[in-house]
């Protein structure tokens, strides 16, 4: 198994494109803003609130995503404002209260897990999200040890399911399973090859289709 370093894996800050928008792996400084986005999501549009058997890694970011070599939190910011943010964990899902069945196919270790990928409302439709899901796979393709890219999503999200559907694989929706399980879905990427030195990603127009 080969590990790749935390510099090795870093996306480099691009120079902001006609849009304005950068892409980058997040520092200490874009903690506050990553978190305050994430918070907005969960309360505004998933609806849930802060609930930390779930949540937790939000108030951690730094130690959930910052210091672990093989996870990452990217960031897209326009002007001074974190505006959009994703992740890569090294945790598959669990059982409970996922199935059993899509655990064992996703072990922790071997499966590079996305997730955090929010984009406040007033910047959505921008490819932000495209973009983010096309720079975590190419991290976790450099990372090395990981096998699989995994994600869930809630299809109660307006625009989650289509989204997901557009560049990945159902793996089970939960709510065919008897009591409609925890009503979400569950996905698997394709592993990208790696694209070679962080220092090679540029800011180009998303290939994923």
């Amino acid at each position: 198994m080969v590990i790749a370093t935390a510099e090795a894996t870093r996306v480099p800050e691009a120079p902001a494109g006609a849009d304005g928008y950068v892409l980058r792996t997040a520092t200490a400084q874009d903690v506050g803003g990553a978190r305050a986005v994430m918070l907005d999501t969960v309360y505004h549009d998933l609806r849930s609130g802060y609930v930390p058997r779930w949540h937790a890694d939000i108030i951690d970011l730094e130690g959930a995503y910052l210091r672990p070599e093989r996870c990452t939190l990217l960031v897209v910011v326009r002007g001074d404002e974190v505006v959009a943010t994703g992740a890569v964990r090294d945790r598959g899902p669990q059982a409970p209260p996922n199935p059993q069945w899509v655990a064992d196919r996703f072990p922790s270790g071997a499966t590079a897990q996305l997730c955090r990928i929010y984009v406040r409302p007033d910047h959505r439709r921008h490819g932000l999200a495209r973009r983010l899901v096309r720079e975590l796979g190419d991290f976790a393709a450099r990372a090395g040890g990981y096998t699989s890219l995994y994600l869930h999503t809630d299809p109660a999200v307006p625009g989650a399911e289509p989204f997901w559907r557009s560049l990945a694989h159902e793996v089970c929706d939960e709510r065919a399973l008897p009591g409609g399980g925890q009503g979400i879905i569950h996905f698997e990427l394709p592993m990208p090859a790696p694209r070679g030195p962080a220092g090679t990603v540029r800011m180009a127009a998303p290939t994923i289709r």
